[in-house]
């Protein structure tokens, strides 16, 4: 049975395949599962921000995570996003996610209204007291202008309330003072949301990675994990060379358009975004499509 304390190493912030029409395109869902798990990952994040899950309708949102745990058929655990603006709406989510087979729920805190840390607590309390998952916090300021206090984090880890964090704030200073914050809690999970960030986030002891870089290159972002795992500093921080230059690209257009670009170079699935983004315009593309071909991670054409 899946132990959210025990699980370490990369998992993909997943894509949500789309066709044109807006619909998730269950195959191609299934075409990346097969993808990443081949490529070494220890687990998978549905509906997370690469996952567009604030643009999908809860229609889509079902689809999917039903189609990610279809695919992954218990080879390695499904977390779910959870991005709402209220209580009622994230504890609806989180049901939906238990009843579809995650094992457990990554929880983005209330956005649209600044809040302050008595209420990140109060939420995340209230929301854990008659969870049927497991909860991980998800930190992202950017998106909520919520930040979750290291201190805060702690209080919730301490007590019980969440089982883990995921911080992709770019802020390595906030990372490593929940890191500090939550030293004593080895069942407590760290993990880095920001690919560029996963050496020294490992080196300060943190747990892995949930990184949107790991649908086009899982075994890449495998790598760097594996060689700190086994000592070998030289060979991670190469990896983690190559990892930032990879991000960089994929950061092209309105994310995720990027990232849906490079998985359908791979053939993986169409490049569509949930509406309005639009796909990646033909000289980004361009651009990807060469950097792509010149890495291995799509077939060189014929000129």
């Amino acid at each position: 049975m899946f132990k959210v304390e025990e699980l370490t190493g990369v998992l993909p912030a997943l894509i949500s395949p789309l066709r044109s029409d807006g619909c998730v395109d269950e195959a191609a869902v299934t075409r990346l599962v097969d993808h990443v798990i081949d490529g070494g990952v220890s687990g998978l994040l549905a509906l997370g921000s690469t996952g567009e899950t604030a643009s999908l309708d809860e229609t889509a949102r079902r689809t999917v995570l039903s189609r990610v745990v279809a695919a992954a058929a218990g080879r390695v655990p499904v977390i779910c996003g959870v991005a709402q603006s209220h209580l009622a709406a994230a504890r609806t989510e989180v049901e939906a996610a238990a009843r579809l087979g995650a094992a457990a729920a990554l929880v983005a805190p209330p956005f649209y209204y600044p809040i302050d840390q008595a209420t990140v607590l109060a939420f995340y309390r209230r929301l854990a007291n008659d969870s049927p998952l497991p909860i991980l916090l998800y930190n992202i300021p950017q998106f909520t202008k919520v930040v979750a206090e290291p201190a805060t984090v702690a209080t919730l880890a301490r007590e019980g309330t969440i089982a883990g964090i995921k911080d992709s704030s770019r802020d390595f200073e906030y990372f490593e003072g929940v890191c500090i914050a939550t030293r004593e809690l080895s069942r407590f999970r760290v993990f880095t949301g920001s690919d560029t960030m996963l050496l020294p986030a490992l080196t300060m002891g943190g747990a892995g990675t949930i990184c949107g870089a790991a649908n086009v290159a899982p075994h890449w972002v495998v790598r760097i994990y594996q060689s700190f795992e086994r000592g070998d500093m030289d060979s991670a921080r190469a990896d983690q060379d190559a990892l930032y230059q990879l991000v960089m690209v994929l950061r092209g257009g309105v994310f995720p358009a990027a990232i849906k670009a490079a998985c359908h170079l791979q053939g993986i699935c169409e490049p569509w975004c949930a509406a309005p983004v639009e796909p990646l315009d033909d000289q980004l593309l361009a651009r990807l499509r060469d950097r792509l071909e010149n890495w291995g991670l799509v077939r060189v054409r014929t000129r």
